[in-house]
């Protein structure tokens, strides 16, 4: 797959196997930036070159949100400034979104950009951000508010990688999956209907297939507005609600699963506006509710406090609130300015209570 961008064009390529590593690995003056429990779990099988020979050209990264701050990208910045090569450097990111925001941040900013290319190894990272060029870092309690748009030179993606990765992380994962499959339409939610239980299994080969679909729906809109001007804001579904519930957990709930549970409320606001029947909200809920699995005693409940951290996500443009919501006809996806509060609270609170009785029954 050929991602079309302003700045050039990069490569997203699916891998069978780990063999295409091997190569990659040995690219000239290269830097790599490793998640440091993907090395912990890879060392021997796939870094033991890494670990025996290249010390001084890796950076370990504990993916954690408290990391993805600017301080940590200058450290990477700092750790290639002192390789003998110079702009002709290509930093090598394995990892998922966290460490994708702080490498690629640091590629762009280093000598004003050098070469990077990314090894997404979480299904939440190979689904979506992966494409896009969008690079997020947190600041003080603001989420994702620096960043810019530096899109590597090449991806690549093997779906071999989310075999070890937690029950957690990969229902993450799904939930960006879901959520893309949701908005493609019909098709892409009687697909789940007819293969959740095996996607669940962490089937390799459909995990490739929905991944490449994720993909292929999202190439549509940052190719026709890379920098987030227009129709990308679409595919903000379910962000701002998502967002709010990751800042309210202290990110104890992870950015896809809360992603889900902006699927389920957003839905909910569409229903109540009459945008949406309650069989296809049922349908879409059903299916998340197969991934949606947290501890509420993480997140403050608060309809105020969720509704004001919704106010400081950093796609609101004024005083009212912007929702990205769907209406069943066409599976159109509507940029709405005029939320209203209390539609948020009772879709918040709707959703709250069908977690609560969920993790009762």
């Amino acid at each position: 797959m050929i991602i079309h961008s302003h700045a050039k064009d990069y490569q997203v390529t699916l891998y069978e196997d780990f063999s295409f590593l091997e190569k990659l690995l040995d690219t000239p003056n290269s830097f790599l930036v490793l998640d440091e429990t993907v090395y912990t779990l890879y060392k021997d099988k796939l870094f033991a070159k890494v670990r025996d020979g290249l010390e001084d050209r890796f950076f370990l990264i504990k993916a954690e949100e408290s990391n993805k701050t600017i301080e940590t990208a200058l450290a990477v910045c700092e750790k290639i400034s002192d390789l003998r090569a110079k702009r002709n450097s290509t930093l090598i990111s394995i990892g998922g979104g966290i460490v994708q925001d702080i490498t690629g941040f640091a590629a762009n900013v280093l000598y004003r950009g050098i070469h990077w290319q990314f090894v997404p190894t979480t299904l939440l990272a190979a689904c979506d951000s992966c494409i896009g060029g969008k690079t997020s870092l947190n600041y003080k309690t603001y989420k994702n508010i620096l960043g810019t748009f530096f899109a590597p030179d090449q991806i690549h993606i093997c779906p071999e990688f989310f075999q070890t990765l937690s029950q957690k992380d990969f229902e993450s994962g799904l939930g960006e999956v879901i959520k893309f499959n949701v908005m493609a339409g019909e098709e892409g939610i009687s697909l789940l209907e007819n293969r959740m239980d095996k996607l669940q299994k962490r089937d390799k080969d459909l995990l490739g297939q929905v991944v490449l679909r994720s993909l292929e729906f999202k190439k549509r809109f940052i190719e026709e507005d890379e920098f987030d001007r227009g129709v990308r804001i679409q595919l903000n579904f379910a962000h701002t609600f998502g967002h709010a519930f990751e800042t309210m957990s202290h990110y104890e709930i992870p950015h896809g699963t809360a992603v889900a549970m902006g699927v389920v409320a957003a839905n909910h606001v569409s229903l109540l506006r009459g945008w949406m029947g309650k069989d296809l909200a049922d349908r879409i809920e059903a299916l998340l509710l197969n991934i949606i699995h947290v501890d509420l005693g993480c997140l403050n409940t608060d309809t105020e406090a969720l509704i004001g951290a919704m106010r400081k996500d950093k796609k609101q443009t004024g005083n009212s609130l912007t929702t990205v919501l769907m209406k069943e006809d066409n599976m159109e996806l509507c940029i709405v300015h005029d939320t209203s509060e209390e539609e948020i609270d009772e879709a918040i609170r709707y959703l709250l209570t069908l977690l609560r009785e969920r993790n009762e029954s």
